[in-house]
């Protein structure tokens, strides 16, 4: 298991816990915990519904084709926009922290 702390679109840092062993990925987790993420594509890298700031200094493996086409595509992105059915769970993200992105409406 490994720790990440979410903050929500309210400022409100939510810390969870995430297995490591079961192939999720963090948009997964964090409909797991029943935080605002749609995920509408379901994991797919089709849309922008799980898109977060990654805000700690953890060294990420480098965005797919699929899921920078989406991000050029999407709303308030940053540098270190990210989507979260990208970013699987490994013993490397022990301690993440993320914010999730405001959404379009």
């Amino acid at each position: 298991m490994i720790k990440l702390t979410v903050i929500d679109r309210e400022d409100q840092p939510h810390e969870l816990e995430a297995p490591t062993d079961m192939n999720m990925n963090l948009m997964e987790v964090c409909k797991a915990y029943e935080l605002p993420v749609e995920g509408t594509c379901g994991g797919m890298a089709l849309c922008s519904t799980c898109h977060v700031y990654v805000q700690s200094d953890h060294e990420l493996p480098e965005a797919k084709d699929a899921e920078e086409d989406m991000l050029d595509q999407a709303f308030f992105v940053d540098d270190n926009s990210r989507l979260g059915c990208q970013l699987q769970m490994t013993e490397e993200l022990d301690g993440l922290v993320v914010r999730l992105a405001p959404t379009a409406d």
